[in-house]
């Protein structure tokens, strides 16, 4: 499998925008085998597996997952069959590779007939379906390249393609993104979805125009306050720990890796570095995981201190949180405990580097 160097180099180092080339400097950075080296223990193994078998114990008879609400969630889907896929199954092998299958399937069947490309299932979703969009389309180049089948493999190039093209076409004037397919507004939470997912539909061969990524960019810094901190939307707020991680990811996954807003960004996150066995009762909260999700792969990417301080610290969280809600070794959060279980696991499966999108 080609890892992102390997990509960089056949590129010539170019990556996303031609004005935003990946110097070598900035790869130097990047964590090597030693960064990932010793960080899973056995006990943060134990809450993978059990995380990973609540999933696979609870995969719908359509391929789906999600409860309540959420039940055939496509976000949540393409979230849990990354979790199986940080582990080291692909569609149809590996010890899980059945259930990726099963989801991608799911997720193919949910392209809308009344706009070709569009990835979402309304019956489980409450609001937001340019999420489900996001994800999902992450999820199909995560898998383009690793499916055996061949006429099921240019189904999943031919749908990605679509899928990339409504994302061009739904970039709004200021360069993101917003809930619904539309060139409106935009907000940060939503825009990182879609930049992540055109990111790895580029590494898999697919064009994306160098235009949307450079006003995606420009949203993105103009989204930045004075304290490196990111707001949810560019007209105004507070920034908060969870937009600042998106927006740190989206500028990596546009192909910026070095400047004031990555190491202010970096520096701002730091701030919420989780403590180290710290026995406390944390309150649900709705963007616990998602912010999790990204402040992980910003300090991945990053490297160096901030990777090595943060994992340990991500990971004793994580693990003293495996169960304690419940018996079945499964996270939970407000949302669903699918998703929550999802998130966790790829967050302490990011040592692994099996994931195309976050391999060096």
């Amino acid at each position: 499998m080609t890892t992102r160097r390997q990509f960089l180099a056949a590129a010539g180092g170019a990556l996303l925008s031609a004005g935003h080339l990946v110097a070598d400097t900035a790869r130097s950075r990047l964590p090597d085998g030693s960064a990932a080296k010793g960080m899973i223990t056995p006990a943060t193994q134990r809450a993978i597996d059990q995380g990973l078998a609540y999933l696979a114990e609870r995969q719908h008879a359509d391929g789906s997952f999600g409860e309540r609400q959420y039940h055939g969630n496509v976000a949540i889907t393409s979230l849990a069959a990354l979790a199986f896929m940080a582990g080291g199954s692909q569609p149809g092998r590996g010890p899980r590779g059945r259930l990726v299958l099963d989801a991608l399937r799911f997720v193919l069947r949910q392209e809308e007939r009344n706009r070709r490309g569009f990835l979402h299932n309304p019956q489980g979703s409450t609001h937001g379906p340019m999420y489900s969009h996001g994800f999902g389309t992450l999820f199909l180049g995560e898998v383009h390249g690793m499916v055996a089948d061949r006429e099921l493999r240019q189904q999943v190039r031919d749908t990605l393609d679509r899928a990339v093209k409504l994302i061009v076409a739904t970039q709004n004037s200021e360069g993101g993104w917003r809930y619904q397919p539309e060139r409106r507004d935009a907000d940060i939470s939503v825009t990182i979805c879609q930049i992540m997912a055109l990111r790895s539909a580029r590494n898999a061969g697919l064009y994306v125009p160098k235009a949307t990524v450079d006003e995606c960019i420009k949203y993105v810094k103009a989204c930045q306050t004075s304290d490196g901190g990111f707001r949810y939307m560019k007209q105004g707020g507070p920034p908060a720990f969870a937009r600042t991680a998106a927006g740190v990811v989206a500028l990596y996954s546009a192909g910026v890796y070095e400047g004031p807003e990555i190491e202010r960004g970096l520096n701002f996150l730091m701030r919420y570095k989780p403590s180290q066995g710290m026995q406390r009762e944390i309150v649900p909260d709705l963007h616990y995981f998602y912010g999790h999700y990204y402040a992980a792969q910003a300090m991945w990417t990053a490297g160096g201190d901030y990777w090595s301080e943060w994992y340990p610290a991500i990971r004793e969280e994580l693990v003293q949180r495996a169960g304690r809600h419940r018996a079945d070794g499964a996270w939970f959060d407000s949302i669903c405990s699918h998703y929550a279980t999802a998130m966790a696991c790829i967050i302490l499966q990011i040592p692994n580097n099996y994931l195309p999108i976050l391999q060096k």
